[in-house]
């Protein structure tokens, strides 16, 4: 389902380094003896960092050494652990006949050795890379200046030249930007994106026009939230900004770290079975915060999430740093995104020390709610102990000039390595936002912190875990008719279903992209209708495409009404299309330890001749934070060739649906007559063809049959799901 670059991203020449120094072998050697020295009795080599005792006893003149087994004991206890506690330290001093203090002390000046060991290895690869940049650039300059005329032989004037020779002459700091220019058009042949899939917004805004004056407009999202988008109006970096994004980088993750690592000081349970932070404290143990107090207006929320996922870690830390694979598996959060520099492609050949800038847009599935925009730098890091860490935080002090909605403070998550194939995860969430914009049916859900919080990040990242593992599943038994076995056309179908998941997330929230146009003004259930051109797209039809939306709330829990909406049986209790025939399961693809995780194949027998060979492709999936039920109207002869293990890419697509989220952080225990008690907040989307040509014009006539299409079909899950339960 996801799948890695097939080009290397060019080393890059920043130097994380806070001094220029250079280092010989010895440097980077074993230690040496002095190193372990310490003061006799209690009275020890100041603690290095914050530790240092405010009280300093008299200091005293003897020294002597510690022995070699005490120094060789407190070596492996190191290695196990490298921050004892209390108890532990003074289980150690009993043991090796030491004084609390000293192997507090020894613990501390040992860290410090180990971590500037770290920083000269780094420094000194680091200093490698950019010499051997250097050099490259040189060659490329040499041959720009010897490069001749192809018609008269002369010296070749810049104007002659073409668009990939004058894209050389740009200094270190632009050669990311050049390669991924070429991966762009390497891409084209490939069949598969190789830089972000957003990377042409410009013309995917265009193509998303307003359908005209049809009853009372509310206008595009950008005007009704006061947004704008801020994919093309944020430049790369500034050489000299880059320092302060790689200071700000390095203070984010050292927070991250502690708050992950943190205990009930600074968690609270929330209402919802997660943790919160607990700002009052969080202030006292942070009070130098990088991104300086909260701006006036905007709202704190953070919360914590843990969970064992059925990935390995190098897979999770790969699908974290490339954008394409991060939007993908979190493609019902992340509408966009896009990587706009690489600072630091990491080190010995993995993601260690990787810095890159990028900006992204976060949803929830439903145009009442506006999306949160953010400018971030990511930067990816191996803790000494093994545990990866990947933290995000904002750069919004880059650009003074432009007032944010929402702000990331250090959010991310760490990544502890499990036996056979597994990893835990800790991901903290930690925003500051202006969400007053948001719709009133959607203001508890949001402020509980389900919404955007660290749970539904954790509850995506466990379920897309577990359909992976299924798509790469070889045994799978035949004992139902309806399960597809062979390996090669569950990887298709999985990856037509995922096409057409994507395709429906990211067409159905707010997204500043989108210029969606009210088609009434009767409160949350008005419908909302954007039309956008395909001309020559693969895996999209062409013509005129008109997309509609609706999200209102329901006094139903959510699970009976995913239930409802995915089960084939109870279908033609609200599907329009399927003139009321019978609904038939021909494949089923589980997905993973909930039933309702799975992709299916149905047919619906219909008595209208036209709809008799009409088959549809279904996902459903869902988790404690929300629901999906997406599916798509698919031609015979192209699933065929799916499902015999052929490409889906050209499959054409118009996918449709269901988002269903809870109301609130849960049940009240009694009935669900309001918001928050317990229901479900359903959102509805269509896709339709309404011309083939996509020259054609748009009639008021196409736009009134969805609009009846879309309401009627509310109006019959409305009767099924409340009335007749």
């Amino acid at each position: 389902m996801f799948h890695t670059n097939m080009f290397d991203s060019h080393p890059n020449m920043l130097d994380m380094s806070p001094h220029k120094t250079t280092f010989s072998e010895t440097d980077l050697g074993k230690p040496r003896d002095d190193e372990y020295e310490t003061k006799s009795g209690t009275d020890m080599d100041a603690p290095s960092g914050d530790d240092q005792d405010p009280n300093p006893r008299p200091r005293k003149k003897g020294y002597r050494r510690h022995t070699q087994r005490q120094i060789e004991e407190m070596e492996a206890f190191f290695k196990q652990c490298p921050h004892p506690d209390d108890k532990q330290r003074k289980e150690l001093s009993r043991d090796l006949g030491l004084e609390p203090l000293q192997v507090k002390f020894w613990f501390q000046n040992k860290r410090t050795q180990m971590k500037t060991q770290h920083e000269r290895h780094e420094n000194s690869i680091l200093k490698a890379e950019n010499e051997k940049l250097r050099a490259e650039n040189n060659r490329y300059k040499e041959a720009l200046t010897n490069a001749t005329c192809p018609n008269c032989g002369g010296p070749a004037a810049l104007g002659e030249m073409s668009f990939d020779e004058q894209h050389l002459r740009i200094e270190n700091a632009r050669l990311r930007e050049e390669i991924d220019r070429i991966s762009g058009i390497a891409a084209k042949y490939v069949g598969k994106p190789v830089t972000s899939s957003y990377s042409n917004l410009s013309s995917l805004n265009n193509n998303h026009m307003p359908v005209g004056n049809y009853g009372a407009q509310s206008g595009t999202v950008g005007e009704m939230y006061g947004g704008s988008d801020l994919f093309r109006s944020l430049p790369a970096p500034a050489d000299a900004d880059k320092p302060m994004i790689v200071e700000l980088a390095v203070a984010a993750m050292e927070e991250l770290t502690r708050l992950a690592q943190a205990g009930d000081s600074l968690w609270v349970p929330g209402n919802h079975h997660s943790e919160i932070l607990n700002e009052e404290d969080y202030l006292r143990t942070f009070p130098n915060r990088g991104l300086g107090p909260k701006p006036l207006g905007l709202r704190s929320e953070a919360s914590r999430e843990s969970v064992v996922v059925i990935m390995n870690h190098i897979n999770l830390i790969d699908i974290l740093m490339d954008v394409n694979q991060w939007s993908t598996m979190f493609c019902g959060i992340v509408s966009r995104a896009l990587t706009l520099e690489v600072l630091s492609t990491g080190v010995a050949g993995n993601y260690n020390g990787a810095l890159q800038v990028m900006s992204a847009e976060f949803q929830v599935p439903s145009p009442l709610v506006p999306t949160r925009e953010n400018y971030f730098v990511r930067y990816c890091k191996q803790q000494p102990d093994g545990i990866w860490a990947v933290v995000d935080v904002s750069l919004d002090n880059l650009r003074p000039s432009t007032m944010s909605r929402s702000q990331r403070r250090p959010s991310g998550c760490l990544i502890q390595e499990l036996p056979n194939g597994y990893s835990k995860v800790t991901w903290i969430e930690h925003v500051e936002v202006d969400d007053r914009a948001v719709h009133s049916i959607y203001k508890t859900l949001v402020n509980s912190g389900l919404a955007f919080g660290a749970k539904r990040w954790v509850a995506t990242l466990d379920r897309q875990c577990e359909r992976l593992a299924s798509s790469m599943a070889n045994n799978i038994p035949a004992g139902n008719l309806c399960v597809i076995t062979s390996a090669e056309g569950r990887k298709s179908m999985l990856k037509l279903a995922e096409r057409m998941v994507i395709s429906y997330c990211t067409g159905v929230g707010a997204s500043t992209a989108h210029a969606w146009t009210t088609l009434s003004a009767t409160g949350c259930d008005d419908v909302r209708v954007m039309t956008r051109k395909s001309t020559d797209e693969p895996g999209r039809p062409p013509g005129i495409v008109l997309s509609a939306a609706t999200s209102f709330w329901l006094p139903v829990p959510p699970k009976r009404v995913f239930d409802f909406l995915r089960d084939e049986n109870s279908r033609n209790e609200w599907d329009i299309l399927s003139n009321g025939g019978l609904v038939q399961e021909l494949a089923h693809i589980a997905n993973g330890r909930d039933p309702g995780n799975c992709v299916s194949l149905l047919r619906v027998n219909s008595s209208n001749s036209s709809q008799s060979n009409m088959l549809i492709l279904q996902e459903s999936c869902t988790d404690s934070t929300g629901s999906y039920v997406v599916y798509a109207p698919v031609d015979i002869v192209a699933m065929n060739v799916v499902l015999g293990g052929g490409d889906p890419d050209y499959v054409a697509l118009l996918p449709s649906g269901f988002a269903i989220l809870p109301d609130g952080p849960g049940m009240n225990g009694g009935s669900i007559l309001e918001v928050g008690s317990g229901g479900s907040l359903l959102t509805v989307a269509f896709q339709i063809l309404v011309d083939s040509a996509p020259t054609a014009k748009l009639s008021l006539g196409s736009v009134a049959t969805v609009n009846s299409l879309i309401k009627c079909t509310v109006e019959r899950i409305k009767v099924a799901v409340c009335y007749n339960n």
